[in-house]
């Protein structure tokens, strides 16, 4: 009797290790209206679909169980569309032309959060070169708008990078810190270790440096890095011999 009562206070506490998601979705694009969308894994560098539903009337639904907690993708076809945090509770997506979004979980709110800070100081740098033909225009000295708006510049681009540091260093330890290190990464020509990654990856954890994306990130980041100093030290042997 013992037995069977302590199985069944076990049986709860081994079902919360299985995460129940639920995605109710919501699309105002027209275009999506009748089509199927998927959810997509990255495993071992191969895109698995794990769920799918139709668009109908501007809704769609989706539910199921996995083991852990995981960044997925939400595709139409072969297009991305948006990342999604598979973790336990209802997911609200939203997905209009303007803009989409997915909360509702707590993982799902931080990472649309983030995204949605990020952009506005995206634009916020991308509207200087606005501000300074603005700026011309009313007649402003040249030289004095360029050192102006470079300080702005300057401020704005340390914002935001430590911004990204901040969101990373605090995820450290789930899904979010690693998946957005490497979107963060995937901005790059090819993997390279600049001075924001390096600020990222100093104070990181190992559970966070032996992720599998992140581990050959800087993996081939390092190769490339040995690679561009091989090729200067051949440029500088070879000017001091002309």
């Amino acid at each position: 009797m013992n037995k069977l009562l302590s199985l069944l206070f076990l049986l709860p506490f081994l079902a919360s290790c299985t995460n129940k998601y639920k995605i109710e979705g919501t699309s105002s694009v027209n275009s999506l209206d009748g089509k199927m969308l998927y959810l997509k894994s990255l495993r071992d560098g191969e895109w698995v679909k794990l769920d799918s539903a139709e668009v109908a009337h501007g809704l769609f639904s989706m539910k199921g169980k996995v083991d852990s907690v995981q960044m997925v993708t939400l595709y139409m076809d072969d297009e991305s569309i948006m990342p999604i945090v598979l973790e336990n509770g209802k997911i609200k997506v939203n997905i209009s032309n303007s803009d989409i979004k997915a909360v509702g979980t707590p993982l799902n709110t931080a990472l649309y959060e983030f995204i949605e800070k990020r952009n506005r100081l995206e634009e916020s740098i991308g509207e200087l070169e606005q501000k300074e033909t603005r700026m011309v225009m009313d007649g402003g000295d040249l030289d004095e708008i360029h050192s102006q708006l470079a300080v702005e510049g300057d401020s704005l681009m340390k914002e935001m990078n430590q911004y990204v540091k901040t969101f990373i260093s605090t995820n450290y330890e789930n899904v979010l810190g690693p998946n957005v290190f490497i979107m963060l990464c995937s901005s790059l020509p090819y993997p390279i270790m600049t001075p924001q990654i390096d600020d990222i990856i100093k104070d990181a954890p190992y559970s966070f440096k032996s992720n599998k994306l992140v581990r050959e990130f800087l993996s081939k980041a390092k190769e490339n890095m040995k690679l561009i100093e091989e090729h200067k030290r051949l440029e500088e042997n070879a000017s001091v011999k002309k």
